[in-house]
């Protein structure tokens, strides 16, 4: 690919796609030599360059190590805009807004539950909603549901789904400001309205960890984090209702790029100047659709907390399920940073790529502060996770960002026609994961090798200074939608 070839080399983990043409800013794809390798036929260093023609960016359009091609931006995007001058862009927060990960800690080992994991894994299938269209035992009204996209996880706390330990250790408290159920469509509000407290499909999964191996001993025990010992790691989003705020938005915006006053290099890039009506109601939507997130992870938690002590016959206090903490990775947000030797207030764009604070950020939990905030990295199904915490580097060079999570290297149907024939199953298990899924379609999608290596890709941002590894969780159990 051109711009592929015209990489400049800054370090082993650094490489800039310069200017030329109508980019306003460079690019930067955090990346080594065996990564771009992989890049071969990938389309998202051009979304890179692409990204960098948009108005009112500012610093470099950048990319993390699991980057790989998306709607418009390229999926582990990171680009941050002018207030004034700048733009926002559903393409540059994803169809699901705020997807993100929440881990959850114990006090059980391993070796405690490892003979009832089978009847465990069971039983949180049974307890938690999965699947394309999946639907929860939560039937909203149209004014309760106004409330949720309001409140986020404070919502779902109100009503006993949780504590306020929990909001505590969740990004922005789970609520984000400014949301205004208004800004949303009634089709929107209807495919929300029964899905409040379900997983979702694709790469949407709940899985029983264990703490494998650690890093970094201070902040591993300000985390909780003890070898051999039992998490959860939960990833989903915002299921119909996200996905229809950006259908919606993306309509609208297309319609309007020939009277937006500059060239778009791809129509996907449909976008609205930040100050203009369109671009904020686009941000008072996107915010409803991140509160749906947060109560939704919210309530699954909850439920798994129910599930565990059930399943185990163990009371709550024995377990000591808390969170660690919860982030999200497909978000624009409003934030300062440094920028050129002073501070300035930008809308920082985060498509596949997570928050990762520095030790002493006031954003950071109080508990967390010493060592910063906690990064939370999954592999594929069959590897593991990993905690990280954020860094000064990140916080002066990628607004604050990390990658977040592996990235694909196959398509999902390049993915199903690999497997074909192949029992996931038992693949899994032979691995020492218990798999469970609503349809085979979805393991077939989600096989390992679908998806780059996730200790190549977090060893990359820990030597690039992006992120500081802390504990390498492994995998043995997986719930799939």
């Amino acid at each position: 690919m051109e711009s592929r070839q015209e990489l400049k080399k800054i370090d082993d983990y650094r490489w800039e796609i310069p200017k030329r043409g109508g980019m306003r800013v460079p690019g930067l794809i955090y990346a080594d030599a065996r990564l771009l390798g992989e890049m071969k036929g990938d389309e998202s260093p051009k979304q890179v360059e692409n990204v960098a023609h948009l108005p009112g960016i500012v610093g470099r359009s950048l990319a993390m190590p699991d980057v790989h091609w998306g709607y418009g931006f390229p999926i582990g995007g990171v680009a941050a805009f002018d207030l004034e001058e700048g733009i926002i862009s559903p393409g540059g927060v994803g169809y699901d807004i705020n997807c993100g990960c929440r881990v959850l800690t114990t006090r059980l080992r391993f070796e405690e539950i490892k003979a009832r994991l089978p009847d465990l894994v069971a039983a949180l299938f049974e307890a938690i909603p999965s699947g394309v269209g999946s639907k929860g035992e939560l039937k909203l009204s149209l004014k309760e549901e106004r409330k949720v996209l309001e409140e986020g996880a404070r919502w779902a706390v109100r009503h006993g789904y949780g504590t306020e330990g929990d909001l505590e250790t969740t990004e922005d408290g789970g609520c984000m400001e400014g949301a205004d159920p208004d800004r949303v469509s009634d089709r929107a509000l209807e495919r929300g309205r029964e899905q409040l407290g379900t997983l979702g499909s694709g790469n949407h999964f709940l899985e029983i960890e264990v703490v494998e191996e650690i890093f970094d001993e201070q902040a591993a025990a300000l985390f909780g984090l003890f070898l051999g010992q039992v998490t959860v790691f939960l990833h989903s989003g915002s299921r119909g209702l996200g996905y229809q705020i950006c259908d919606d938005y993306l309509a609208m915006m297309v319609k309007e790029i020939p009277r937006l006053g500059f060239p778009l290099p791809d129509r996907q890039l449909a976008c609205a100047y930040l100050s203009s009506p369109a671009g904020k109601d686009y941000l008072a939507a996107m915010a409803c659709a991140a509160n749906y997130a947060w109560a939704n992870r919210q309530m699954l938690t909850h439920w798994t907390r129910e599930t565990f002590a059930k399943a185990l016959g163990l009371s709550p206090v024995k377990i000591a399920m808390n969170l660690l903490y919860d982030v999200c990775h497909n978000i624009a947000k409003i934030e300062r940073f440094p920028v050129e030797g002073g501070e300035i207030t930008l809308c920082v764009h985060r498509k596949g790529a997570t928050r990762a604070l520095p030790p002493g950020h006031p954003l950071v939990p109080a508990r967390y502060r010493p060592v910063g905030q906690p990064v939370l990295i999954p592999g594929d199904m069959g590897t593991g996770s990993y905690i990280l915490t954020g860094t000064e580097v990140a916080y002066r060079e990628t607004f604050g960002s990390a990658c977040h999570g592996a990235g694909r290297l196959m398509s999902r149907a390049q993915a199903t026609k690999a497997s074909k024939g192949r029992a996931i199953h038992r693949e899994m298990a032979e691995r020492g994961v218990i798999v469970m899924a609503s349809g085979k379609g979805t393991l077939r999608e989600e096989i390992p090798e679908a998806y780059k290596r996730v200790d190549h890709v977090v060893e990359v941002v820990h030597r690039a200074g992006l992120a500081r590894k802390v504990a390498r969780l492994r995998t043995v159990g997986c719930i799939k939608g």
